[in-house]
């Protein structure tokens, strides 16, 4: 999925929020690919970045309760794809808990887990990065991030959405543990944006979507959301995602994004 994007989350959610496009191929599984490969490149480039991040839930009463989190992101190089570190700020009861992601190309990407209360790390195990995350509908598999190499794409067709020429590629997991058996993406044709995605679950049935808005451009390059949209079709829940204070080439290193900075994250 692209939630897995360069978007609310500097680079994991990336392709699925920079997908770009018009890109001429052969067949509909070239042009698909070619598709998600030009928003790559796209994205490429922003060193790293940091942005405060406030998550929203909702119940299917429209109950809501809210968390705040720091949001740290640095590009990867060679075959080691982007760092991501997520932390929550409130809370209080978790305040603390910090989500660190390092995206790999070829293998599964891997995460940790850091719950203050216990003390400890927890590797989040394959199997499980299909689950909630902190209760929200963006599952460990969303926030956790996606390489190109982790899906293969069809393009569907062209068709408008909200008021907006897109493109309309499918993708599909090569993760046997994906939670997804496809997702449906909506780009934009003039900026190459990401507007919706539908996740399709295990039993091929349209489980959420996912809608984003508020674009901004950053250093006249790099289009980023203010505000990410999660709605769970089953459950009737949702999680909103907005992100402020985005700032780049803010000096972050190798040794922001180890073991060791979730436990000192605050």
């Amino acid at each position: 999925m692209n939630l897995k994007i360069k978007t609310l989350f500097p680079m994991s959610m990336a392709a699925m929020i920079l997908i770009a496009g018009s890109v001429q191929a052969e067949t509909p599984e070239e042009k698909g690919y070619a598709i998600f490969n030009e928003a790559e490149v796209r994205g490429d480039g922003y060193v790293d970045s940091q942005s405060d991040m406030v998550m929203i839930l909702k119940n299917k009463q429209e109950a809501t309760s809210e968390r705040e989190m720091s949001v740290k992101g640095m590009e990867g190089s060679g075959d080691e794809g982007d760092k991501t570190l997520m932390v929550f700020l409130t809370p209080r009861d978790q305040k603390g808990t910090a989500l660190l992601t390092h995206q790999h190309d070829g293998r599964d990407d891997d995460q940790w887990l850091y719950l203050p209360a216990l003390k400890r790390v927890k590797k989040i195990a394959s199997s499980k990065k299909s689950g909630p995350f902190m209760g929200s509908e963006f599952s460990f598999e969303d926030i956790g991030g996606q390489s190109l190499e982790d899906y293969t794409y069809k393009y569907l067709k062209d068709e408008k959405y909200d008021g907006q020429d897109c493109f309309v590629v499918e993708s599909y997991p090569k993760d046997k543990n994906s939670g997804y058996t496809r997702v449906v993406t909506w780009v934009d044709k003039e900026h190459y944006r990401t507007l919706k995605a539908e996740f399709y679950d295990r039993k091929n049935s349209h489980l959420k979507t996912m809608t984003s808005s508020g674009f901004k451009l950053y250093l006249d390059k790099f289009w980023r959301p203010d505000e990410l949209l999660m709605v769970n079709h089953q459950t009737g829940r949702s999680t909103v995602l907005q992100q402020k204070n985005t700032k780049f080439d803010t000096g972050l290193s190798d040794s922001d994004f180890n073991k060791n900075s979730l436990k000192r994250a605050r």
